[in-house]
């Protein structure tokens, strides 16, 4: 018997309602696109997002009492990270032409174009789906960009898999409406590669309740996801793509031989959240099961189904699939994925270690040829002064056509490179003042992450990636002072809690809670598979220093051998860190300075003491912070008397 998917028929979002009302992503966005004007009104920026695209204003021009200077971002999908030479050449001539003159290699291995106006929206639209790519499904309440290592090992068969089935999965959860090609492109239907016959079989195929019929969305429905839904693809061990971040993780197994056999599943991991919210929270996947290949695209379907049809679709804030099986408990979500799948799944097998691996520098590929990773500082490809990183990158095009992989950590992999072409590269990259020996880069920079937010990003709250850079340098200062020079220690900052670049996987987490304050996270590990927990709610920047010396000291003389800064926060755990904290004398330092306010002591009894300490462990907060605030609305009430 053929069973029907679950409609929405609870209580939804105003965000539904604009799907529901949108016939499949048209309206109002095609009729708003043709109005002479700067933005789009609320109702179509929901649409635009599933196209591809934010509507933002520059917070840098605001000018009180005139319109907001709107413009937008455009963000390519791109399984794998794959960016043929001809779609790099079409996006630098783009963010020239339409955008800000820079690039951004995002965190899901896409590009953003920033700065485009409203009137160029489909000039550049048309030509990034000309040039063989799309930005259908890079935003929007759907599957997102499928990830996969960017290694391009030609003489490892499962690394070929993972980029087979990143590309396959893409296709199979692609949206099928044909609004994007009707709103962009006039209703020409560019197609830069054929699918796979099995996937559309597959796209068809029902019985479970995984699809609904005669319809324009087999898979999604009129209504989509509740939310954004995450995949990636990887290989085991390699944890270049940050596997437990994703709603849905698919591992590739293979037999002695390399022949693919199946595939191991992890399930609702996800970055997230919202200040002050308790119910919303950073989770890790869980291990659900395996999968034989010939299985994997119903599975997929299954899946989706599940968070479809279940996922809260009242509260946008709780709506992500990692809050379905945290509410829900493995056992059920398993349980009602094998009803969707019609069978149940296989025992999760057996993994080595995960490492994390960024493939900076030069490699070979397996074949005779090389590949080359490209540090990039917080993803932003510019010309800025010595480092001219734009113009290497459209040198190394023109001259040599080659195809790229971008990372999970926002940097670049040119691949397919002919050994005699690796000192005309290096030429290149030398006289733009790019570092192509990733041991030349401080290791505080080549491990760190920070999310665009200011002055772009509507939900950024506190800078990010334009104060990393210099914050960066203060903890290397530090570091060095410490006499901790060789420690590298993964860094990621956001400007708001939603955690674009993954701060709750990081040793050192900085997650904007106010201007110029930010949540400190502390406890990840260098290979990203634990989660950090906060530890203060606001830390003001020029604060910085003085919160990590005592940290830092501590780490210095209790570490083990082989631990990192984060293990070793985790080991030892909180109590103990804001113990060694506020007894914490600091060492005389080797220049003058001036005495800071934080560093004056005054006694208190000990059983006032002993109060401070349960209220800051409480509060996760540091006691001088605690203090701070009794003493300031101690002698406001005074002045007020």
């Amino acid at each position: 018997m053929v069973k029907t998917p679950v409609s929405p028929t609870r209580k939804v979002s105003k965000v539904e309602g604009i799907k529901e009302s949108s016939n499949f992503l048209r309206e109002p966005l095609a009729t708003q696109l043709l109005e002479d004007s700067t933005h789009f009104t609320e109702d179509a920026v929901q649409i635009l997002k599933f196209h591809g695209s934010y509507q933002q204003d520059n917070r840098d021009n605001r000018v009180k009492g005139q319109e907001k200077d709107y413009q937008f971002m455009l963000r390519t999908r791109n399984p794998g990270g794959f960016i043929p030479a001809q779609l790099y050449s079409t996006l630098d001539r783009l963010s020239d032409d339409y955008g800000n003159h820079t690039l951004r290699v995002t965190t899901r291995q896409g590009f953003q174009v920033h700065g485009i106006v409203k009137k160029d929206l489909k000039s550049a639209i048309a030509a990034i789906v000309k040039s063989m790519g799309s930005t259908m499904g890079a935003c929007g309440d759907l599957n997102r960009n499928v990830m996969a290592p960017p290694a391009p090992f030609k003489n490892r068969p499962e690394y070929q898999y993972a980029w087979e089935y990143a590309d396959k999965i893409a296709d199979l959860l692609r949206p099928q409406t044909e609004a994007y090609y009707e709103i962009w492109l006039d209703g020409e239907k560019i197609i830069s590669a054929e699918e796979a016959p099995e996937v559309t079989a597959a796209r068809q195929k029902n019985g479970t309740g995984t699809i609904f019929s005669e319809t324009e969305e087999p898979i999604y429905g009129e209504h989509y996801m509740p939310r954004k839904f995450k995949c990636s693809v990887t290989v085991p061990g390699d944890n270049s793509i940050d596997l437990y971040t994703h709603d849905v993780s698919l591992v590739v197994m293979t037999d002695e031989t390399g022949e693919l056999q199946g595939f191991n599943i992890l399930a609702g991991g996800g970055m997230g959240r919202t200040h002050n919210k308790e119910e919303t929270f950073p989770r890790l996947a869980d291990p659900l099961g395996y999968v034989a290949k010939e299985d994997v695209y119903d599975f997929m379907k299954a899946i989706v189904a599940t968070q479809r049809d279940y996922g809260d679709r009242h509260q946008r804030r709780h709506a992500r699939m990692k809050y379905l099986l945290e509410d829900w408990g493995l056992d059920k979500f398993r349980a009602k994925v094998e009803e969707y799948f019609g069978k149940a799944l296989d025992p999760f097998k057996p993994l080595p270690e995960w490492k994390y691996q960024d493939y900076l520098g030069w490699h070979e590929q397996g074949d005779g040829k090389l590949f080359l990773g490209i540090s990039v500082e917080n993803g932003r490809v510019k010309d800025e002064g010595s480092l001219q990183l734009k113009t290497a990158l459209k040198k190394i095009t023109e001259q040599y056509s080659l195809p790229m992989r971008l990372t999970a950590n926002h940097n670049i992999i040119f691949y397919e490179i002919e050994p005699k072409h690796k000192a005309g590269i290096n030429t290149i990259l030398a006289s733009c003042g790019i570092v192509s020996d990733p041991e030349k880069i401080d290791p505080l920079t080549r491990y760190s992450m920070a999310c665009p937010a200011l002055p772009t990003c509507g939900l950024a709250i506190a800078e990010s990636e334009r104060v990393l850079p210099g914050i960066i340098e203060r903890i290397r200062a530090l570091l060095n002072q410490l006499g901790l020079e060789s420690e590298e220690i993964v860094i990621r900052m956001t400007g708001c809690p939603n955690g674009c670049a993954r701060p709750y996987m990081a040793e050192l987490g900085f997650v904007g809670s106010a201007p110029g304050m930010y949540q400190i996270w502390l406890g990840g590990d260098p290979n990203q598979t634990q989660l950090a927990q906060p530890y203060i709610e606001k830390l003001p920047d020029r604060e910085i220093e003085s919160f990590l010396e005592p940290l830092l000291m501590y780490f210095k003389q209790e570490k083990i051998e082989g631990e990192s800064f984060g293990q070793f926060c985790s080991r030892v755990g909180f109590e103990a860190l804001r113990a060694f904290a506020d007894s914490y004398i600091p060492e005389t330092p080797k220049k003058p300075r001036r005495i800071r306010k934080n560093e004056h002591r005054v006694s208190i009894p000990d059983e006032m003491f002993t109060r401070l300490k349960e209220a800051s462990t409480e509060a996760k907060r540091p006691m001088n912070h605690i203090v701070q605030e009794a003493l300031e609305a101690y002698f406001g009430q005074k002045q007020s008397d």
